[in-house]
């Protein structure tokens, strides 16, 4: 059983800012790409960014600019850095590790923005 273990969710104001932390198993994180998706209520899991074993990065159009992936390989952990947070930012937060073949998710953070 793969365990991907986010945290760092919370409750923020518009503007703010939140650091979301995902700890995976060091044999899948030397391996996968890592990447944060969310899902608002009634929505579909949407993707908001990636980030592979060479750091290369990829965001949805809709955080650009606000939010930034990161990973440490040391820690095995993968980091999502939002600032300047938006109500539509509203959402569970999911952690994915993904190959060719398989994918792992995480059991979701809750995130939300409101005042």
């Amino acid at each position: 059983q793969v365990q991907l273990v986010e945290s760092g969710g919370g409750l923020v104001q518009p503007g703010g800012s939140l650091r979301l932390s995902c700890v995976v198993p060091g044999y899948i994180f030397s391996r996968y790409t890592m990447g944060w998706y969310r899902q608002a209520p009634g929505k579909e899991r949407e993707l908001v960014a990636t980030i592979t074993t060479a750091s290369s990065t990829n965001y949805a159009d809709s955080v650009k600019g606000r939010f930034t992936i990161s990973r440490d390989n040391a820690k095995n952990t993968v980091y999502l850095q939002m600032n300047s947070l938006k109500p539509e930012d509203t959402a569970v937060y999911y952690c994915n590790a993904a190959s060719v073949a398989r994918s792992y998710w995480g059991q979701g953070t809750q995130v939300t923005v409101s005042s």
